[in-house]
């Protein structure tokens, strides 16, 4: 049976990301730092924290595909396909992988978010509790790993350094005990041609 989150917890964070704060907290791959995806200021304080140029696009999150117009010209019908197989996939496997797309000609988000080209990389989350952080805040959320760009990813909360802990303005208590072993997204590229490219299986 799933663990439950803290109302609480989340009520907290959902206070911070409203108020233009950097959350850390855990989604459907590894633990992620996050903010308003449509705030620039917010999402200029996660490249900061995590020391990396802002030409080095990061991903969001959205809790529904059926959110996913607001966010682009045209959602390319080769994601719709992609995203209805990954879901049956996941209710037939529960070790399916997530699936972040990278998109074509992104709108409505913080312009310091977006890859040069326009593009950005979306994954629907299914995991309970950043889920319920996207639906509650109505927006997308950033999600960048829990690292210093360059050094390794924490795969579990123990792993998360000091400093950026401290950087943060909340740090989530949901799944901080959560020693299963978390995996990266696979991610695919679609370019405004629909043509894919697979970045990462």
């Amino acid at each position: 049976m799933e663990k439950r989150y803290d109302k609480s917890d989340l009520q907290a964070a959902l206070k911070v990301l409203r108020e233009g704060g950097v959350i850390l907290y855990p989604t459907d791959t590894v633990w992620g730092i996050g903010c308003d995806a449509t705030n620039a200021e917010a999402v200029a304080r996660v490249y900061e924290i995590k020391k990396r140029v802002d030409s080095k696009a990061m991903l969001v999150l959205l809790d529904g595909a059926g959110k996913l117009q607001g966010y682009m010209e045209k959602v390319p019908e080769t994601a719709w396909m992609l995203l209805e197989a990954t879901r049956r996939q996941g209710e037939e496997a529960k070790d399916e992988k997530p699936l972040t797309i990278i998109y074509p000609k992104a709108k409505n988000l913080a312009p310091n978010l977006l890859a040069e080209d326009g593009s950005i990389g979306i994954r629907i989350t299914e995991e309970a509790f950043s889920k319920a952080l996207c639906e509650q805040l109505r927006r997308p959320l950033v999600s960048t790993s829990a690292n210093i760009s360059g050094e390794p990813a924490a795969k579990l909360f123990s792993e998360i350094s000091p400093e950026i802990l401290e950087a943060v303005d909340y740090v989530c208590l949901f799944r901080r005990d959560d020693n299963s072993p978390a995996q990266p997204s696979s991610i695919i590229k679609i370019d405004d041609k629909e043509r894919i490219n697979i970045i990462r299986k």
